[in-house]
């Protein structure tokens, strides 16, 4: 990750986390979790926008970047993951509330935190990009258009085929794949096989079980989805019709690809801000009007 500091390494149970700490000490803390298959290089251009306002906490999930990964395929639940968050929330942030922003697979294993009524106080607010909540898609009715893109979820549930794909060019190719389906340039990851061995994991541990059992997950932690209009991957119906579930939320759309994180940095950064800015005004007794939603 270029620009980025050093690690520093976080223990989570059975896995060591590297976790890359930058901006003001007194800032307010916003967690940056990344999806399938980066690593928190992927944050590169979003950390630059933040970290003079923020302290900007990123970590590599299990089994990517520079943190361990665990042995058994169980140590990539959900559950494990939302333990992940904390252990690093807990290490740079101690009891202090922060703001949490999430893109992909990092998004989809955030719910699992943001969902738990133990968490209300320590999450502040909570920006989604391209990640559902696996339990409220499993609980809604299925939209044919996602299914179609949803190809890759079953392929990457059969056994050895993947890993060959991933080994035989797959890793390689990656940033010329980005270049030309997403209009994305990204550097390459040295470790970019091993994140995508080891994240194959997050799917195979996790799609089947909440399938075969979607638990009735709710927050009153205020959220934002910030919605690419191309995502090639998560269709903007993904984060319609959830509203039973959620507290105060807004919903943003931006005219982007799925790996806007890296293309929209800046303006990622402008309405992460705007919300986390609203929010927190809002916990400390005034009462700024929320953007309205499905804003464009």
């Amino acid at each position: 990750m270029r620009g980025a500091p050093e690690p520093v390494f976080v223990q989570s149970d059975d896995v060591r986390l590297a976790v890359y700490v930058s901006g003001p000490n007194d800032a307010p803390p916003v967690v940056l979790v990344h999806g399938y298959p980066d690593s928190a290089r992927i944050w590169s251009a979003l950390r630059s926008e933040l970290e003079t306002r923020f302290r900007v906490i990123a970590y590599d999930v299990r089994g990517m970047g520079a943190s361990e990964a665990p042995r058994a395929q169980s140590g990539y639940a959900l559950a494990q993951l939302a333990r992940d968050l904390f252990a690093v929330a807990n290490a740079t942030c101690g009891a202090q509330p922060f703001h949490l922003l999430a893109h992909d697979w990092g998004s989809i294993q955030c719910w699992e935190a943001v969902t738990d009524p133990a968490n209300a106080s320590r999450i502040a607010s909570y920006t989604s990009i391209s990640g559902p909540c696996l339990d409220h898609v499993f609980l809604k009715p299925r939209v044919p258009a996602q299914l179609l893109k949803s190809w890759y979820i079953a392929f990457f549930h059969l056994p050895f085929v993947p890993e060959l794909a991933w080994r035989l060019g797959g890793a390689a190719l990656w940033p010329w794949w980005l270049r030309k389906t997403e209009r994305v340039r990204v550097e390459p990851d040295p470790r970019q096989l091993r994140n995508a061995l080891n994240g194959l994991q997050l799917y195979r541990a996790n799609f089947l079980a909440c399938a075969r059992r979607p638990r009735e997950r709710s927050t009153r932690i205020p959220v934002q989805f910030i919605v690419p209009r191309f995502d090639r991957y998560v269709t903007p119906a993904m984060s319609e019709g959830i509203e039973r579930w959620l507290g105060q939320h807004q919903r943003e759309i931006i005219a982007a690809p799925h790996w806007a994180v890296v293309s929209e940095a800046r303006q990622i950064a402008a309405r992460f801000t705007r919300f986390a800015t609203c929010v927190s005004s809002r916990a400390q007794g005034f009462e700024p009007n929320l953007p309205p939603e499905d804003r464009q």
